[in-house]
């Protein structure tokens, strides 16, 4: 069975070149160039995958991405050719799983299509039939649930995007380890990140004001001029 990747691009030569090696690659691909057209599109019929420009007609994408997260879960990777760090936030924040920066090499935005479809596979892969028994992470009174994707606090489900969950899963899973900013970088992205590490503290940031601040605990550590840590007993 074919995937079906949505392509909403307003340049048509860029369109065209990424539909082609996209089709070469064994992918089946629909196009569009115009955002309230890429939005109908996608509510309804199936994609496995959406590549999406942020400057479109019509409607930008980080408008058509915030409306498409209401109703469906599919993976999006957002085609830029803004390179500011909270630019790229936004968009994560909005609910993409990954950018890239236009001007783009084929070979990266291949390799970031198949880790996005990869990691978006994975909790339906995990659950079983009667719910899944494993993927469950906890400190404290926080339980992540991997294959169900949700993380609680004493019972309230606390909301994190998409780079917030895979950040402090990965935490959780290197507990009393402290991790570099590159090391979270590449754990988190799937693949060697090449961008600004400073990324990652944005995220730390907020993850403390879901976590530490609302439940008055200090979960994530920071140890100056390493990294990042959760240690298993609270201090």
């Amino acid at each position: 069975m074919s995937t079906n990747i949505l392509v909403v691009e307003d340049e048509e030569k860029l369109a065209r070149f990424v539909e082609l090696e996209l089709t070469h690659e064994g992918y089946q691909v629909t196009k569009s160039a115009n955002g309230r057209d890429a939005l109908e599109l996608a509510l309804s019929e199936d994609f496995d995958l959406i590549l999406l420009d942020i400057m479109l007609p019509g409607l930008n994408g980080l408008e058509v991405l915030r409306r498409l997260q209401k109703e469906k879960s599919v993976p999006v990777i957002l085609l830029t050719a803004r390179d500011a760090v909270m630019d790229k936030v936004a968009g994560l924040d909005a609910g993409a799983v990954d950018y890239i920066t236009k001007p783009f090499a084929i070979e990266e935005l291949l390799a970031r299509i198949r880790v996005a479809l990869k990691l978006h596979a994975v909790p339906a892969a995990e659950a079983g039939p009667e719910g899944p028994a494993e993927g469950v992470l906890k400190w404290g009174e926080l339980i992540l649930d991997d294959p169900r994707h949700r993380v609680t606090w004493g019972g309230s489900e606390i909301t994190l995007t998409n780079r917030e969950f895979l950040m402090l899963k990965t935490l959780l899973e290197n507990m009393d380890i402290v991790l570099s900013r590159d090391t979270l970088l590449n754990r988190v992205c799937g693949y060697d990140f090449v961008g600004e590490t400073n990324i990652v503290d944005v995220y730390i940031r907020y993850l403390r004001a879901k976590i530490d601040d609302v439940y008055h605990v200090k979960m994530i550590h920071t140890i100056r001029g390493v990294g990042y840590v959760i240690k298993s007993r609270e201090e």
